[in-house]
């Protein structure tokens, strides 16, 4: 049996739905380079989970291959308890995984509306003589906002005129409303003032009650401590450790990070998949 049936198997017995998303066992080498090595994390509905570590730690490694965008040398993902293959980031887009990059990647010349419906415009029509329904998209990228609770002077405003919070919350806006089951963010509160980043901070407390997983990279422990229900720890490309965040404090993630403590043995392996 493999891993992913045992995985299954186990869920069954304790009677628990199986965790949104999983990697089982992932490894990615470039050379003789192991950026990530055999690691097995679970990411239930609803939680959100803080990726930390220093540089090289293979955090970033673990996302991208979260995220389609690059394949693990061996392991797998699953989604809903059944093994998946994400040959490209529009293969994990297509099962819900929508990525928040730390550039945002918002057109900044353009408003809010065209931000929201880039490169998936509705149009009234079909072939070459469809035109945008404009006001359709309008309407619903108010609706999308309002959802959220984001403010923003007018959705006809181009992005480059807002502050740093609502384009975040502009970009998670785009994320959510196309479907994403799980939003992976990149540093979500980076170069954000006080005000805003509580804003973030509320907005993801408020998709996580929706039940939607996240999963935050952030090297600031202020901002991890601040966002996430749980804090996995990489270390020289493994997983150092899970720890739920309310029972943790800044000490024990920064000695996990810098390798002075480790996960106890009941949480090494299969007991960071639990969670």
């Amino acid at each position: 049996m493999d891993d992913g049936a045992v995985s299954r198997a186990a869920t069954a017995e304790a009677g628990a739905a199986p965790p949104l998303l999983a990697a089982r066992g992932v490894s990615k080498a470039y050379g003789g380079v192991h950026a990530v090595e055999d690691v097995t994390l679970e990411f239930p509905a609803g939680t959100v989970t803080a990726v930390v570590g220093d540089n090289g730690a293979g955090k970033t490694t673990l996302i991208k291959i979260l995220a389609g965008v690059i394949q693990p040398d061996e392991g797998h993902l699953e989604v809903d308890g059944r093994a998946v293959r994400f040959p490209t980031p529009a293969a994990a887009r297509a099962i819900g995984i929508e990525t928040v990059h730390q550039d945002l990647s918002l057109a900044d010349h353009r408003d809010v509306v065209e931000n929201l419906f880039i490169g998936r415009e509705v149009a009234r029509g079909s072939g070459p003589m469809g035109l945008l329904d404009k006001r359709r998209m309008q309407q619903e990228t108010i609706r999308v906002l309002d959802e959220l609770n984001v403010m923003i002077p007018s959705v006809r405003q181009q992005v480059r005129r807002l502050s740093g919070g609502q384009r975040q919350a502009i970009a998670i806006g785009r994320a959510v409303h196309w479907g994403s089951r799980i939003l992976i963010m990149d540093e979500p509160m980076a170069a954000l003032g006080l005000q805003e980043a509580k804003r973030v901070s509320e907005l993801v407390a408020a998709l996580a009650a929706r039940g939607l997983t996240q999963i935050i990279v952030s090297h600031n422990l202020d901002h991890v401590f601040r966002l996430s229900t749980r804090i996995a720890v990489m270390r020289l490309g493994r997983l150092a450790g899970l720890r739920e965040t309310e029972r943790t404090n800044h000490e024990e993630i920064v000695r996990m990070v810098a390798g002075l403590a480790s996960a106890p043995a009941a949480e090494s392996r299969h007991g960071a998949a639990a969670g």
